[in-house]
């Protein structure tokens, strides 16, 4: 039942026949995983919190950083290096404190996922990474969860329910793992701060969609959205009839991380490579940038080949010296590692944690970085 202070807090979907008190108490008893609290999974925690959703879990390794900020609305500047799960709850619980939250400030892994998943009615993919979303799908099909897709790039985003009422799943609309050197992250390629704000509210919405049964939820139909144009465009989908083989196969395959070899891409921290160069090491330095990126600051000697040209010029990289291969923030340059060593077998490779910019805050603090 409704408390008196509840019919207060949800006079506005009281007041919807739609909704109404039964409604509310579907709310009230529902429980929702939201897996990502970064640019998603920010309005998403948000409209579900005001909306009454009963119990709430929120998974996110990471800690707030400074570059969050102009699009991750729930969290502030003097919360810089928190984790991101536990400042999240710190501010829902003063939103609604009759909701009950579940903190989970680690990687939703293959360990861990079937266990996490299987406690929660409807999972929220707010994910940045593909390895994670694979993942999602395939422990959501084998446990037959519904869960609400979203995902955004620069200025267009994309929301789906998935797996709900024998609908398609993700793998349906995309059966395997993108090429490691296409995959976009948002850290590389930028996105308008009220892009996920945009999308995951439209994620917020199926969620509500799905507990109080209202309308007609996403769950044949890929939604597309480009703020630029404003335009909306709903894509026709179906199920795939080996849907639930490839999840099985997804998880009996792909999750875990093998150890790495030592032949394969390796780690080289600013300061290792600052003392390698120091003393003489010959190193080939690999930017793999765009060339406006390489003009407004790149290390001495580093050779420019963008990511998108790398398929074409990979007899440039040489393979009898190390290769140590960077970018902003060490995203692309390790996609780009792991390709040229997957892909053409060298052996070569190290990739700079945390890119150029790392570089200037640890080594070369003058260099002026954008």
């Amino acid at each position: 039942m409704l408390l008196p202070a509840e019919y207060k807090r949800y006079q506005k979907h009281l007041n919807l026949p739609e909704v109404g008190v039964e409604g509310q108490l579907k709310l009230k008893s529902a429980s929702v995983l939201v897996i990502g609290a970064g640019g998603l999974g920010c309005p998403v925690l948000l409209y579900l919190t005001a909306a009454g959703v009963g119990t709430i879990g929120i998974v996110d390794p990471d800690v707030v950083d400074i570059t969050n900020l102009q699009r991750q609305v729930l969290y502030t500047t003097n919360e810089l290096d928190k984790s991101k799960a536990k400042a999240a709850v710190a501010h829902l619980q003063k939103l609604n404190p009759e909701t009950t939250f579940d903190t989970y400030a680690f990687a939703f892994d293959v360990d861990n996922a079937r266990s996490i998943a299987g406690e929660y009615d409807i999972i929220v993919d707010c994910t940045d990474n593909f390895r994670t979303r694979y993942l999602i799908n395939d422990v959501c099909v084998t446990l037959g969860k519904p869960f609400v897709y979203g995902a955004i790039h620069r200025f267009e985003g994309q929301v789906a329910v998935l797996n709900h009422q024998n609908g398609p799943t993700y793998r349906c609309l995309f059966p395997e793992f993108p090429n490691e050197i296409e995959i976009p992250n948002c850290n590389d390629t930028g996105v308008l701060g009220v892009l996920p704000g945009v999308i995951g509210t439209y994620q917020a919405t199926e969620v509500l969609k799905l507990i109080t049964g209202l309308g007609e939820p996403l769950n044949e139909h890929l939604l597309m959205v480009d703020l630029l144009a404003m335009t909306f465009q709903k894509i026709k989908t179906k199920r795939r009839a080996d849907a639930e083989t490839l999840a099985q196969a997804g998880l009996s395959s792909g999750y875990r991380p093998a150890t790495q070899a030592t032949t394969g891409p390796q780690k080289i921290s600013p300061t290792d490579l600052a003392n390698r160069l120091s003393s003489g090491q010959d190193l080939f330095l690999l930017d793999v940038r765009d060339r406006p990126e390489f003009d407004i600051c790149h290390l001495d000697g580093a050779v420019l080949i963008p990511v998108e040209m790398i398929p074409n010029n990979t007899k440039r990289i040489p393979t009898d010296k190390p290769v140590v291969v960077y970018c902003h923030h060490g995203i692309r340059s390790a996609n780009v590692a792991n390709y040229l060593h997957t892909q053409f077998g060298l052996t070569n490779l190290y990739n700079l944690e945390g890119g150029i910019h790392a570089w200037a805050r640890d080594v070369q603090p003058e260099m002026e970085v954008y």
